[in-house]
């Protein structure tokens, strides 16, 4: 059986939170291990996105309410 989970990517410090969030991606890993089947992600999160959507304006992509902007996109 596969197994869904969330599993914390970065975290960053946010100016529109004014905190630390962690940046989540919910990933499903293959029942069994095969090596052309790669762990799928399915959706992300901000651990801060639900208090970031009761604001006024759109927040960011994590949050989910501005898919244009994404605050923590850089070169690692």
């Amino acid at each position: 059986m596969a197994v869904k989970t969330w599993r914390v990517v970065k975290i960053r410090y946010c100016d529109h939170a004014g905190q630390e969030v962690s940046l989540e991606s919910q990933v499903v890993y293959p029942a069994e291990w095969m090596p052309d089947q790669p762990p799928r992600t399915l959706a992300t999160r901000c651990s801060h996105g639900i208090h970031c959507s009761l604001c006024n304006g759109p927040a960011c992509v994590w949050a989910g309410t501005n898919p244009t902007f994404d605050p923590f996109l850089e070169a690692d």
